[in-house]
């Protein structure tokens, strides 16, 4: 069902624990234990330490995520999975965290790589906020793979979101996520927490199973490089996937290539463009298409 967001901090802050145990895998943790209690003495909710965990590309995913994170927790820590070359070989969460999940849809599907990604996640009874971001078509199977995935990893969800942001073909929703965008994702988080908090049921994410094909574009665009690259490296750095060497930074493995388009939107001196005649077509067309916008859904 599609819920009604309300307004107004409801948990305090706490320590936040390093990043850095993220990134070493986290520290031991006891077995896995029954959710505690989010309410001390006088009622009020307390927080426990959120981590917004995301895959972004271009950068959709990880604004809507750290909206929600520290809409709950000032001090929240952001554990970014998109450069496939800084993975650590797992992460820990224990029971008394919460983790806000966020990533691309790519044809329906949550993007291959963010899922392989996701797998190196680990909870322990954790409580899960569960979001997706699209170029306003559709998140079709994407919020479904996303639950089935979390729980596979130890997570218990308590909400879950579909948001529109800029599309990466064409000119589709540039401005978004937007101001109202994304403070609606705060408000879901604050809801989220409150209804869990208050022992409320999650509902299953929509979406079906089997999943529709889809995790991988549908057209295999990669950036032409212009003799305005000067080699800085800027596109090589940004790339999730390595496809672009460091050292030459001209050179692209089309086979890497997932068509994000983040080195063509990093570049700071146009070395990359995408000029194909069928891609500019063929986002002609899908610009028109999408043209309508669509509203964010919040899953309660």
């Amino acid at each position: 069902m599609i819920c009604q967001v309300e307004t107004g901090r409801i948990w305090t802050s706490r320590p936040r624990r390093d990043i850095m145990d993220l990134h070493r895998g986290g520290p031991s943790r006891a077995p896995a234990r029954a959710f505690p209690s989010l309410y001390n003495m006088r009622r009020e909710i307390v927080l426990m330490h959120t981590t917004a965990v995301f895959f972004s590309a271009t950068g959709n995913s990880r604004r809507c995520a750290a909206a929600m994170a520290h809409a709950l927790d000032q001090s929240a820590a952001l554990l970014d999975l998109t450069q496939a070359s800084r993975l650590a070989p797992e992460y820990r969460f224990g029971a008394d965290e919460l983790v806000v999940f966020c990533a691309p849809v790519y044809a329906g599907r949550l993007y291959t790589g963010a899922a392989a990604r996701f797998g190196r996640v680990w909870g322990q009874n954790t409580p899960c906020i569960l979001a997706v971001t699209y170029g306003n078509r559709h998140y079709d199977d994407a919020l479904a793979e996303l639950e089935d995935i979390a729980r596979r990893q130890g997570f218990v969800p308590i909400g879950g979101a579909a948001l529109v942001g800029r599309h990466t073909y064409g000119e589709i929703q540039v401005d978004r996520p937007d101001a109202d965008d994304l403070a609606a994702c705060a408000d879901f988080a604050r809801r989220a927490v409150q209804r869990f908090a208050d022992g409320s049921a999650c509902p299953a994410m929509p979406g079906s199973r089997p999943y529709r094909e889809g995790g991988v574009g549908k057209h295999a665009w990669v950036p032409r490089v212009t003799d305005a690259c000067n080699g800085c490296g800027a596109c090589a750095q940004v790339c999730p996937e390595g496809a672009i060497d460091p050292a030459d930074p001209r050179a692209t493995r089309a086979d890497r290539c997932i068509s994000c388009f983040a080195c063509l939107r990093t570049c700071p001196r146009g070395g990359r463009v995408m000029d194909e005649q069928a891609y500019l077509e063929f986002a002609a067309a899908f610009s028109q298409r999408l043209a309508q916008r669509r509203e964010n859904e919040f899953f309660l």
